[in-house]
């Protein structure tokens, strides 16, 4: 049954979003709702016909350039949307004329966006105007947009101009230089050039009228290309307008123009297109879906979450990854975080294992540029960047400019500080080697980023002699509110945590691959005293832990920070650091996102030190009343929503699901504008999976112990697991709980011990 959302002007069914009315006052947000791709590239959900102010926006995965000083960002590619359409001279806008009739609707099924509008023109003359468009997931390098046109009450002349935008901007600023344009036999193109990292892009498109007698005309105006046509339109009689785009960039290919050229002289009709597009969504669906019964917001809005990274997933490169907005707005200007490994890919790892190994292997081609960061601080290894781009090198503005033309910038230390990152990536690493197996990978690509960035931790940490303890000074951890402390728990576990597998991998490596281990040894300088460094961190790094409650001390003196109760800052619409101010808010005991809750989440599923029932209650306790899981990070709520399910909190854990779910279809946090919340999506699908079905993976295989939300009276899902996969099909109240998976296939169990099939996992002797 359909759901309506609250004032966004929402309908859910179980896979079509639907927008009943149009409201200019959420036009950006609804363009990033509203987002189409394909893995190879996004575009926004603007209007073909353009929108004052609106911001158009079509991302190429690793589509990088330089803002001279300032920073390094995704570009806005050349725009292949436009379509205009000109009525008996009254050009049809929806800030012009009359809208009687509005109709938005998103279909997750095959990825396809359509628009059906009844438009009276300030002249008097009313027409049904239909669009619809797709981004092919059969084929990345083709776009495809058909438009409908009926008159309703007149007959007269319409005029349609098809075009490509070649001045598109990163709000403002043009990335571009026009290099050449022309036409071809089948329609236009368009070359241009990025003005600083000089990648090529071509786009080629052509156009088919169906329904009336029309000759295309072409315009080449300087870099922007048109196709166009007039014909006389007659009431009740529907012309149909056909685009279909092609294009390529000289990252894939040496010769985009000639590619782009040839792709769009062999493309079929616009139906077989959207025919394969179609059959090529129903296998990715089959292999990630989750169907969720007795929740209607809950079965469309999981699924939503789940498109948004599957249109932002790289298919054919592994040397790009998925930016913290995906590829659907300007936020954070299209740079990669711990956002991508530790919330995105588990979706992919358990699903698609190839999508897996491509995010992970931009790892390995960025390494260079981890090494370039270490050496820079002095130290040795590979220093992952906080936010990286192409290279891998530090792509974290130094300063945020304040809106307030007299305010002070404010110092982002993050790029300095936040660390942990350099763990987290090793986590990702460790995690897909034992969900898929995959030794080859991991002893060319994997085992490399782990030892490397070990090798950053065995110069990162300072020995203290009075203590006898490793120390990890002047980090920022999860937990962003405060800007320098020493000793940060999340960092200093995941570090030992990266320490004790890099022992593993290393001792793997000599066995099973010598020559490799051998050539790495020389390659990243690798001893046996390093190894031997490694185990003493392991043995003594500071770990601030009461053995009798298990409370977690967050960082060195957090507990004489001063206290705080959030509810008396209640009601609010922003985060405590903008109620408190940045410096102000460094001497509180008020969290942005899980830090402890956080490592306690990363541990659970292998039961390692130091997650245990007791100890997650005892820091839930704690830490959950100090969180500012509003307004603080969007990444907080799903991990609060799996732990706390895990508690049998199940309204809390409910609560903190939905706050996480909504994020960007309610726009709950007044940013959507700036591109969909990709780490809140992937914790979605963790807390759907790992949350409420309970899954637990064993050496037989991912088992299930469900504690479903109240209402929800069925959970079915797949999983990937070591070459096979597993079914299930979970009950709640109302039915059996059916809780082992299916497998379909016989696949070797790995050798090496890990913590996620021994709790007790050895650290090897030198």
């Amino acid at each position: 049954m359909p759901t309506k959302a609250r004032s966004r002007h929402f309908i859910y069914t179980d896979w079509i979003l639907i927008e009943t009315q149009f409201d200019p006052e959420q036009l950006h947000s609804k363009e990033t709702v509203f987002t189409i791709g394909n893995g190879y590239l996004g575009t926004r959900g603007c209007f073909e016909e353009g929108y004052p102010h609106a911001l158009p926006a079509t991302f190429i995965h690793g589509i990088y350039d330089d803002v001279p000083v300032v920073y390094t960002e995704l570009v806005n590619c050349p725009d292949w949307l436009p379509l205009i359409v000109i009525v008996n001279g009254d050009r049809f806008r929806l800030d012009q004329g009359e809208i009687l009739r509005y109709d938005r609707q998103l279909d997750l099924r095959q990825g396809l966006l359509s628009r059906a509008l009844r438009w009276r023109s300030p002249s008097g003359n009313t027409i049904d105007i239909s669009f619809e468009r797709f981004a092919s997931l059969a084929d990345p390098h083709v776009l495809a947009l058909r438009c409908h046109l009926t008159p309703v009450d007149f007959d007269g002349l319409i005029e349609v101009q098809a075009s490509i935008n070649g001045y598109p901007e990163n709000q403002g600023f043009n990335h571009w230089e026009g290099l050449d344009q022309g036409k071809t036999d089948e329609g236009i193109w368009l070359q241009r050039r990025t003005r600083n990292s000089r990648i090529e892009l071509c786009m080629a498109a052509k156009v088919r009228i169906l329904g009336t007698e029309a000759s295309l005309q072409v315009n080449t105006a300087p870099g922007y290309p048109t196709l166009s046509t007039t014909f006389l339109g007659k009431a009740q009689q529907t012309v149909t307008v056909e685009k279909l785009v092609a294009v390529f960039t000289s990252r894939e290919i040496e010769t985009p123009v000639s590619a782009a050229q040839e792709k769009l002289a062999h493309l079929p009709d616009y139906a077989t297109l959207l025919k394969a597009n179609e059959q090529a969504w129903e296998e990715v669906w089959q292999q990630s879906d989750i169907l969720i019964e007795g929740d209607s917001t809950a079965t469309f809005a999981v699924r939503y979450n789940l498109f948004q990274l599957l249109i932002a997933a790289p298919r054919h490169d592994d040397r790009v990854s998925i930016p913290a907005k995906t590829l659907s707005g300007f936020g954070y200007r299209g740079h990669i975080f711990w956002d991508t490994e530790i919330f995105m890919l588990p979706l992919f790892l358990f699903t698609q294992p190839a999508i897996a190994r491509n995010l992970l292997s931009y790892r390995w081609y960025t390494l260079p540029g981890a090494q370039r960061k270490a050496a820079h601080y002095g130290y040795k290894g590979a220093m992952f960047a906080w936010e990286s781009a192409v290279t891998g090198d530090e792509v974290t503005p130094r300063w945020a400019l304040e809106s307030d033309f007299y305010g002070e910038d404010v110092r982002i230390w993050c790029r300095d500080r936040e660390i942990h990152i350099n763990a987290d990536i090793p986590y990702a690493i460790w995690n897909y080697w034992q969900a898929t197996g995959d030794d080859d990978w991991m002893q060319k690509l994997g085992a490399e980023v782990i030892l490397d960035a070990a090798i950053f931790w065995g110069s990162r940490v300072e020995f203290n002699p009075e203590h006898e303890r490793y120390e990890i000074r002047g980090v920022i951890g999860a937990d962003e509110y405060h800007e320098l402390v020493h000793n940060n728990a999340f960092t200093n576990r995941m570090a030992q945590w990266h320490l004790e597998k890099a022992i593993a991998v290393y001792d793997w490596l000599t066995h099973k691959f010598p020559e490799r281990a051998t050539e790495l040894e020389q390659k990243l300088k690798l001893t046996s005293q390093e190894r031997s460094h490694w185990q003493d961190i392991v043995a003594k790094i500071l770990f601030l832990y009461d053995p009798l409650t298990e409370l977690i001390e967050q960082c060195e003196g957090f507990f004489q920070f001063e206290d705080i109760n959030l509810a008396d800052y209640e009601p609010r619409d922003r985060s405590m650091q903008a109620i408190l101010g940045v410096e102000k808010i460094n001497k509180y005991q008020v969290i942005k996102q899980p830090d402890v809750l956080m490592l306690l989440y990363l541990m659970r599923e292998s039961a390692d030190f130091p997650y245990s029932e007791k100890a997650l209650q005892t820091n839930w306790d704690y830490y959950a009343p100090r969180t500012d899981i509003t307004y603080g990070s969007s990444l907080g709520p799903a991990v609060h929503a799996i732990l706390a399910s895990d508690l049998s909190k199940s309204i809390e854990a409910y609560e903190q699901f939905i706050r996480a779910l909504m994020v960007d279809l309610e726009d709950n946090r007044g940013n959507t504008s700036d591109g969909i919340h990709g780490a809140s999506a992937g914790g979605i699908w963790q807390a759907v999976i790992f949350g409420f079905a309970g899954i637990q993976l064993t050496e037989k295989g991912p088992v299930a112990n469900p504690h479903l939300p109240p209402g929800w009276t069925r959970l079915k899902f797949k999983l990937h697991w070591r070459g096979q996969w597993h079914d299930f099909d979970l009950h709640g109240e109302l039915g059996d709980k059916e809780t082992k998976g299916i497998t379909n296939a016989q696949f070797p169990i790995l050798n090496l011990q890990s913590p996620i099939l021994n709790p007790q996992f050895p650290i090897p002797n030198p």
